[in-house]
């Protein structure tokens, strides 16, 4: 016996998740083909490494709308919760990208730390400030639908390491144009890249413990397990699995054991009330059953029997 989330909900955030990746699609997008012809330009390094983080955010958005539009798939037999894992699918493929984007940029840095070339720095610092303001942009449209959705998040992440990355280069632009300064573009390019490579950790580790079925971050087990067993009726608790379906959405299974004389249904109910409200887990399986014997008792690991 267990709840769902609404689908109305559900159809209202993934159109809303949809208009926050186009505008952010436009905006970086479009600054991308400003940077690129600029790098080249200016013989900029920290200009091209921006560029092609900026060029890997494209690609990061457009797969999370590919995903966003997966998951409001509605569901089938074959597939019960749809698509809604695409999300967390995307999310890991933007973590390697950025890893990627992070190996290239420390080479392509090294390489130029050998072999210093002249840098324009006024147009260098021209269009770093306008990327600064693109990315802004992006992150403010982002930032507002990103809590809970690992999606958006990793979308939002990509930009926050571009917005670093056009500090720095504007900061190289500086020191480029007042002290001559031009290891300053490939220094710079390392520190964007390792900005880069940061962002990249939370995203993998977050898609991994969702495809790995890990208890959601935030939510102890044990605790879940011993509230459950400490519930009016409720004997024992056992079999106790937490996950996480996609971002925000976790999900419970679990065999309960009350007393003989226990309505299974009601508890079921008054135990699934329980999540809703205590732990925010509103799609619960619960195997509700009678104790009949003290061979019931299944000493497992992740057991909570009620005390006292």
């Amino acid at each position: 016996m267990g709840h769902g989330h609404s689908h109305t909900d559900h159809h209202d955030h993934g159109t809303a998740d949809r208009r926050a990746l186009t505008v952010a699609l436009i905006l970086t997008a479009g600054y991308t083909v400003v940077e690129v012809v600029g790098g080249f330009l200016t013989g900029s390094l920290a200009l091209l490494s921006d560029a092609a983080h900026m060029l890997s955010d494209n690609v990061a958005i457009g797969l999370a709308l590919f995903a966003a539009w997966l998951a409001a798939k509605p569901p089938t037999p074959e597939k019960s919760f749809g698509y809604r894992r695409a999300e967390i699918l995307a999310a890991l493929a933007n973590g390697v990208t950025l890893v990627a984007v992070a190996i290239w940029i420390f080479v392509e840095a090294a390489r130029r730390i050998g072999q210093p070339n002249e840098i324009l720095g006024g147009w260098m610092l021209a269009i770093a400030t306008v990327g600064l303001a693109v990315n802004l942009a992006a992150a403010a449209v982002l930032a507002r639908g990103r809590n809970g959705n690992l999606n958006l998040e990793a979308t939002f992440r990509h930009v926050l390491a571009d917005l670093a990355g056009s500090v720095g280069v504007i900061v190289a632009a500086i020191l480029v144009i007042t002290r001559g300064w031009t290891l300053a573009d490939p220094v710079i390019s390392i520190v964007v890249g390792l900005l880069v490579l940061f962002s990249s950790w939370h995203l993998l580790r977050s898609a991994t413990r969702v495809l790995l079925e890990a208890a959601p971050e935030g939510i102890d087990v044990q605790a879940v397990g011993e509230r459950l067993a400490s519930a009016p009726g409720v004997v024992q608790v056992h079999d106790l699995h937490i996950w996480t379906i996609t971002s925000g959405f976790p999900a419970l299974s679990a065999h309960v054991l009350v007393g003989p004389d226990e309505d299974c249904h009601g508890r079921c109910r008054d135990l699934e009330h329980l999540l809703a409200h205590e732990f925010d887990i509103t799609h619960a399986t619960l195997k509700v059953d009678h104790l009949a014997e003290r061979g019931d008792f299944v000493p497992l690991d992740r057991i909570a029997r009620r005390t006292g």
